[in-house]
């Protein structure tokens, strides 16, 4: 029995195999860089995968609205229907155009704004995630849980960049994360949040992001077993920070990094 987006699962993973081929093309080959006007870097990947994605949605999904990193919104037109498809052709740039394997293609399909389905393709690490809502989440085909680990003392963080964390003011913050769990890695890009995913550490902490870095991550930790919040307090992947974490840590990591708001 077919459940609901099983069309749009059987349409990312086919499109994932393509995704896969024209992104590893180019890497490890001296790819050119070019740094954009918000000082993020790009390449010809980029480009063409992001691309390719947009055309493969255009024909089998020609209704729904696109957002993209590189090209941005669609037009207008499609925005009726409530259905938006988020991408990132190449999250993690600065590590693909160096040759470090730890990036990936990012999709998701956000629908009258809740994510309801997300992939995470990284060849160049062998692996392929994958969730739609109510339905679970997959590595490589096989499912995936979050930890059960529930103190905080046993726990592991994931973190993204320091410099960013700096800039937005959370340091006193990731000090306190750091002096209570047990173990801290700056995994960035997808492989800090997969390993919350797989039960392998117990939260990720993301600033400074855009919807198409964090999009997929939300339903995917959620299928997990685990649980997502933006650093205002709500569940948006529109709010530019996030953190996901097992259930069981979920409410000791949001007293940590969630600022109380004053009421008006």
């Amino acid at each position: 029995m077919s459940h609901p987006f099983a069309d749009e699962l059987s349409f990312a993973l086919t499109i994932s195999e393509e995704v896969e081929k024209l992104a590893m093309s180019y890497f490890n080959k001296g790819i050119e860089v070019v740094e954009k006007s918000d000082g993020s870097p790009v390449t010809r990947a980029d480009k063409e995968v992001e691309r390719f994605i947009r055309d493969a949605l255009a024909t089998k999904f020609p209704e729904d609205a696109i957002l993209g990193e590189e090209e941005g919104p669609s037009d207008g037109a499609a925005e009726s229907n409530g259905r938006t498809w988020i991408v990132d052709p190449i999250d993690g740039t600065y590590n693909y155009a160096r040759g470090i394997p730890i990036w990936s293609t990012l999709l998701a399909l956000e629908v009258s704004s809740e994510i309801v389905l997300g992939m995470i393709v990284a060849p160049a690490m062998h692996e392929l995630f994958y969730a739609v809502k109510g339905q679970g989440a997959f590595k490589n085909y096989l499912p995936i849980k979050v930890s059960n680990i529930d103190r905080i003392e046993k726990a592991m963080i994931n973190f993204g960049g320091p410099n960013r964390i700096l800039e937005h003011g959370l340091w006193p913050e990731l000090t306190e994360a750091v002096r209570l769990t047990d173990k801290q890695r700056g995994f960035g890009d997808y492989l800090g949040f997969s390993l919350v995913f797989e039960g392998k550490s117990e939260a990720m902490l993301e600033v400074g992001v855009k919807p198409w870095d964090i999009a997929c991550m939300k339903i995917l930790v959620e299928e997990a077993g685990g649980g997502f919040f933006d650093l205002s307090g709500g569940n948006s992947v529109h709010t530019g920070s996030c953190m996901v974490t097992n259930k069981h840590l979920l409410q000791d990591f949001k007293k940590m990094f969630v600022k109380e708001k004053v009421s008006k």
